[in-house]
């Protein structure tokens, strides 16, 4: 049995669905493919209770008979932190938990797909960052990065450091701009591996994985819909609008794919945000209701409007947590970047030494 655990320089890189759509292409190999998330991090609560979604995804994806708790052994919210603060959690105590569940899981598998935490460094206060479980496991380690300028390089460097140059299968950049991605193949990927370090995998830039549906994002939010409008466009960034009308129109068309968040009660910059293309969606708070010519505009702009409780400052919080975390992991998205993977990445460099056993 070989396992590959998938890690990342930091949050929000895209690792599940990275992690996901490996398992899919190892299946059309023949291969019997197992998952385990030791550290289950994507939680919704502080409590014990197992929220972590992805392990659920994985279940559903790769088809897996597993009950939650081995799939995701070490549920670390922040009641977990807190003990593990106070001294009431011990590190040999938990890798025996992980070892025994991954064991349970790998047995007659051929390739085990470990994901790791939020990023390489989580776990690190009980001794299990990514690069001690993939020890613990005798896992190798593929790495996941985003690239926006050369300072990046640093984490990239640094997660090597701390995993070990001897289990890591490769780097895999993944949303990378148009901008960048020459800059990226012909000179970052030399430079890295000059220093040992083989990059197996760029991937570009995605419009549908690259933010959330306005109908996703009213879900998540908890929002009214206020309007009869499309609600299929994706929104990648939000605006708070707190200045004048003449001032939050120019600010507002500098911008695409962006939502605008202001009081319920702001009307003048909501009639500036309708005004500007780039503008997917208005998120009123406050619990204010628009004037009506505002949902009139709205309306002839087919512009959405979402209405939610809760004060700007908050909701924009909860917004951009929505879509930094990718919360619209799905099906869909795990088979788009199964596409990406097998157009991008050099697959055999992680798995292509893997046979199918014999029944």
């Amino acid at each position: 049995m070989n396992s590959v655990l998938v890690t990342s320089t930091g949050e929000s890189t895209g690792k599940t669905a990275i992690a996901l759509a490996l398992g899919l292409l190892a299946q059309e190999r023949g291969l019997d493919v197992g998952y385990m998330k030791p550290k289950g991090t994507r939680l919704q609560s502080s409590t014990g209770k197992t929220l972590d979604e992805d392990p659920m995804l994985a279940r559903e994806l790769l088809g897996l008979d597993a009950e939650m708790h081995q799939l995701e052994p070490v549920v670390y919210s922040p009641t977990f932190i807190q003990g593990a603060i106070r001294g009431r959690e011990s590190n040999e105590e938990l890798s025996e938990v992980i070892t025994h569940h991954f064991d349970d899981l790998a047995e007659d598998k051929d390739l085990m797909l470990v994901e790791g935490g939020g990023s390489y460094r989580t776990g690190g206060i009980v001794g299990l960052t990514d690069g001690d479980v993939a020890e613990l496991l005798g896992s190798d380690v593929l790495l996941v990065a985003d690239y926006e300028d050369s300072s990046d390089l640093d984490d990239v460097v640094a997660a090597v450091e701390d995993i070990g140059s001897d289990r890591l299968v490769g780097v895999v950049f993944n949303r990378v701009s148009d901008a960048k991605y020459d800059e990226l193949e012909t000179e970052v990927a030399p430079f890295l591996e000059a220093r040992g370090v083989p990059v197996i995998g760029v991937l570009p830039t995605e419009k549908d994985l690259a933010g959330v549906t306005v109908a996703d994002l009213a879900n998540e939010l908890g929002a009214e819909l206020a309007t009869d409008a499309p609600t299929d466009a994706f929104v990648e960034r939000f605006l708070v609008g707190a200045m004048g009308g003449d001032a939050a129109l120019r600010y507002f068309r500098r911008t695409k794919n962006a939502a605008v968040i202001t009081g319920g009660d702001r009307a003048n910059i909501q009639r500036a945000a309708l005004e500007a293309p780039g503008v997917k969606c208005l998120i009123l708070t406050g619990g204010h209701r628009p004037v009506g010519a505002v949902i009139g505009k709205a309306e002839e702009k087919r512009v959405p409007v979402l209405l939610v409780n809760g004060d700007t400052l908050s909701v924009t919080d909860r917004a951009e947590d929505i879509v930094s975390s990718g919360r619209t992991r799905d099906e869909r998205t795990v088979q788009r970047m199964r596409d990406l993977l097998f157009e991008h990445t050099d697959i055999d460099a992680i798995i292509g030494g893997i046979s199918p056993s014999e029944d």
